[in-house]
């Protein structure tokens, strides 16, 4: 399989005219349950758009919505990206970056990633794993703990039983814990590797079944659409489920370019994820998008998008695949990034938060304007999307088309507070209602 399109640079380094925050998009235009995307400008383009990442200024936050707060858990992190609660309310936040790995040159990947480094994107991966711990209950951060090290761009985590779980970038690892230690110092296990190599996905993510039996691991694809062949893509642009008992893992369901956010839905039990969809169609193509999963559920990549939307750059084809394609539940905008997922169950915001799911949208590197940069919310009722999204912290752009922040992870803690990784702005914000 090899891409034939031609490649066309359109390169803005710092601030474009007009590039200022993306201005929401209807529902029928890259957002929503049904977007019309006939409205959108098919380009075969690369555009490169960065935001300097300038951190924030002192005594600056995020613009948080009506009715709500928001004030830093936790400051002076490194580049802090995942983020875990344990049983006992520290919470666990996973300072990592990419570890490149590549045997090949592209021109395209070299211009990309050093205007990405403007974006933050550059930072090394510190390789661990933070315990922060609120010891007066002051929604503060006030004790930060290395709780582990020298491991290789981890990011998601999960306890089970006794057992710590992290996901680094080549391989699920595993380690003894005790409550309310904050460091652990054995030496992990092995549970099972994952694809590695050039890596161009490196977050794996993962989740616990309800009985603790399984891992969900989400693995994305090693390319934009299988642009060195579908060999390197083995096993890759999926969601693995992992027998913990065995070791062994099937592909719960696949065609999925980047999975990253893993949930369980509170209502239905369903698993869902968010996934990062395919560039270089221009600024309003493919929309990013949150889905429930199915198991051996086929989602179109690299061969088609959002169903059966078929991409001619990919050739040879696969009819008979796309025809079984699934349409995703919610498009979250072209490029947007959506990486951070959580369940609004439990969380102490203003009432209009009740139910539904919050989303860490990192933002664009390649559209004009900007999408993404922000935390939204997306109600849901029986255990579907209903409504528009809601913006819940924006900002993280600001009047110079710079980066102050880049929201990442977000997790609902046993306090009902929504907690938002930014690692633009080393920072985790709290988010609650006004008292």
């Amino acid at each position: 399989m090899r891409k034939t399109s031609m490649f066309i640079i359109s390169i803005t380094l710092l601030a474009v005219s007009g590039c200022t925050e993306s201005a929401k998009l209807p529902a029928s235009a890259g957002f929503g349950p049904k977007p019309d995307l006939s409205q959108m400008n098919k380009k075969i383009i690369a555009t490169i758009n960065v935001a300097k990442a300038v951190g924030w200024p002192e005594n600056t936050t995020p613009k948080v919505a009506d009715g709500n707060s928001v004030t830093a858990f936790a400051i002076n992190l490194e580049h802090p990206r995942w983020l875990y609660e344990l049983p006992n309310g520290d919470v666990l936040v996973a300072e990592t970056n990419h570890k490149e790995k590549s045997d090949s040159f592209s021109v395209k990947a070299w211009i990309a990633g050093k205007l990405m480094a403007n974006g933050g994107a550059a930072v090394p991966s510190a390789n661990k794993i933070m315990l922060l711990r609120d010891t007066n209950g002051d929604g503060v951060a006030d004790e930060y703990h290395v709780f582990l090290k020298n491991l290789n761009s981890p990011f998601g985590m999960s306890l089970i039983g006794d057992t710590f779980y992290v996901a680094n970038a080549d391989a699920v690892i595993k380690f003894p814990y005790k409550s309310g230690e904050t460091e652990i110092t054995a030496a992990p296990t092995k549970v099972i590797d994952l694809p590695a190599g050039r890596n161009h996905h490196w977050t794996k993510n993962i989740l616990a079944s309800p009985d603790g039996n399984k891992l969900y691991v989400s693995v994305g694809s090693n390319s934009n659409i299988a642009d060195h062949g579908l060999d390197e893509e083995k096993d890759r642009a999926a969601i693995w489920e992992v027998d913990l008992a065995t070791g062994t893992h099937k592909i719960f369901a696949s065609g999925l370019r980047n999975p990253n956010g893993l949930v369980w839905e509170p209502n239905s039990g369903a698993l869902w994820t968010v996934v990062n969809e395919r560039d270089e169609l221009g600024s309003d193509l493919v929309p990013d998008y949150m889905t429930s999963v199915s198991a051996g559920g086929f989602y179109g990549w690299p061969y088609s998008y959002y169903g059966q939307h078929v991409d001619d750059r990919v050739q040879p084809q696969n009819p008979e695949l796309v025809a079984k394609a699934i349409v995703p539940d919610y498009a979250l905008g072209a490029h947007t990034a959506s990486l951070g997922l959580t369940p609004a169950k439990g969380n102490a915001l203003s009432p209009q938060f009740a139910n539904g799911m919050f989303i860490g949208q990192h933002g664009s590197w390649n559209r004009k304007p900007y999408g993404g940069y922000k935390v939204i919310f997306v109600p849901f009722a029986d255990g579907k999307p209903n409504g528009e999204p809601i913006d819940v912290l924006t900002g993280f752009i600001n009047n110079k088309a710079e980066a102050q922040g880049r929201p990442v992870g977000v997790i609902v803690n046993k306090k009902g507070a929504l907690l938002v990784a930014d690692d633009v702005g080393n920072t985790i914000w709290t988010v609650r209602a006004t008292q």
